[in-house]
């Protein structure tokens, strides 16, 4: 991979489970030979945040608050983290899918698709992107996020997955390997993609996952048995940066962004 992925940690700040979703620790920018003055190139940055474990519904908030208050001049974010158990309905979600959830909480959401299983073990990559900026649609972007999936299980582990038409997420064998569930708003994504690494994968049978009565979930661990969120995380983020056209000033912070007021709109 070509992509330059710097990784500039403050002192201060250590991610994992328990980072405090108040905390704010500033990012600071990688040098790129333009002087310390010089501005990030708005439609190549991206920020990085891997967080940890993290609860659902204070990241959804948290994603919500950034999508609502970003303007033309936000540089998009990519948030990388893992959630305790929580099965999440979409907003059309169907309550005959939820077939027995015993005590794993059910939270109902604002992304497409039906309802789905998030876990320890499960690597999340929030986009928050801005479309228009890319000059994306909704379709052209979550083909993207398949693809790029697709692509970094055969070029890192030689593992043949495929995306469906009918159904968005990535699959190997006719089991899903990672979801897909976006929310577009003001012209720009939340949510993301959720790809299974190394996870207890009874609870999916609790569901009928994304409102399909007979379909098996797998996770990277059947086929690479030393795979893990870690590793899977670094090299996942390399992809996506550069499918999305991501390739300079990369920040890395381990809080949710500090809330800011509205200022310009993101068309």
């Amino acid at each position: 991979m070509k992509t330059s992925l710097t990784l500039i940690l403050s002192p201060h700040c250590v991610p994992g489970e328990g980072t405090s979703l108040s905390s704010a620790c500033s990012p600071r920018k990688k040098h790129s030979g333009r002087g310390d003055d010089a501005k990030p190139n708005i439609e190549k940055t991206v920020i990085i945040r891997p967080l940890g474990l993290q609860d659902y519904s204070a990241t959804w908030q948290a994603m919500q608050e950034f999508t609502n208050t970003r303007n033309e001049e936000t540089i998009d974010e990519i948030w990388l983290l893992e959630h305790p158990p929580v099965f999440t309905q979409g907003q059309n979600g169907k309550p005959e899918h939820l077939l027995n959830p015993g005590s794993i909480p059910v939270i109902q959401t604002d992304r497409g698709g039906q309802v789905t299983y998030h876990g320890p073990g499960q690597l999340i990559a929030y986009t928050l992107i801005d479309l228009k900026r890319k000059k994306l649609n909704i379709r052209e972007i979550i083909t993207l996020l398949e693809q790029t999936v697709i692509q970094f299980l055969f070029t890192e582990y030689q593992i043949i997955a495929y995306a469906k038409c009918e159904a968005p997420g990535v699959y190997i064998d006719e089991k899903k390997i990672c979801s897909i569930g976006l929310r577009v708003r003001r012209g720009c994504t939340f949510h993301g993609l959720a790809l299974n690494v190394a996870m207890d994968l009874e609870p999916f049978s609790r569901i009928n996952p994304c409102g399909f009565p007979k379909l098996t979930l797998t996770h990277l661990t059947a086929f690479q048995k030393a795979a893990n969120i870690s590793d899977t995380s670094i090299k996942l983020v390399e992809y996506l940066m550069k499918n999305l056209g991501y390739n300079e000033n990369i920040y890395l912070t381990v809080s949710f962004p500090r809330r800011r007021e509205p200022i310009l709109p993101c068309s």
